[in-house]
């Protein structure tokens, strides 16, 4: 599977993908490895931590100048979106419609890679509104590949410094 995806036929066929597990289980190193195989393809890439994106936005989208549809389009315009960190945090109402937003805009043209410790079965709380939850999951979920990579040990720890003084 893993090789399957590195070829980039997801982004061709415009899929997601659906990176699961643990901190520190290697979900936005692998993430990052199929961003830099799709650049090595030619394909344009944005990899940008949720909480990050929602913050460029929502204050985006409090200026009068236009700068939110930008900010907008500067995200659905690439072919391959990593959004790292993806529902850590409950979200609220608007950071939500801010999301729908651009999967909408997304859904069947680009890809995008969700690097998330929540199984996507529990994104219906994070997502808060259900009627939102449920337009953004169903743009989502059936179009992607889901990877959990689990382990009892965290990456950082096992390759860490631990121990040194």
């Amino acid at each position: 599977m893993i090789l399957k995806l590195a070829s980039g036929s997801y982004i061709h066929d415009n899929h997601n993908i659906i990176l699961k597990g643990p901190t520190g289980s290697g979900k936005s190193f692998l993430a990052s490895a199929f961003g830099v195989s799709a650049c090595r393809q030619f394909y344009k890439v944005k990899y940008i931590r949720l909480p990050e994106l929602l913050d460029e936005l929502s204050l985006a989208k409090l200026a009068a100048d236009g700068s939110y549809r930008k900010c907008i389009k500067k995200y659905t315009k690439v072919d391959l979106l990593i959004l790292d960190e993806w529902l850590l945090t409950d979200l609220t109402t608007d950071e939500a419609a801010i999301l729908l937003e651009i999967t909408e805009a997304r859904h069947k043209v680009a890809s995008t890679i969700f690097c998330s410790q929540i199984d996507p079965s529990g994104w219906h709380l994070k997502l808060g509104n259900e009627t939102i939850a449920e337009a953004i999951l169903d743009r989502i979920i059936h179009d992607s590949y889901q990877i959990l990579i689990d382990g009892d040990v965290s990456m950082r720890e096992r390759h860490g410094i631990a121990g040194e003084a």
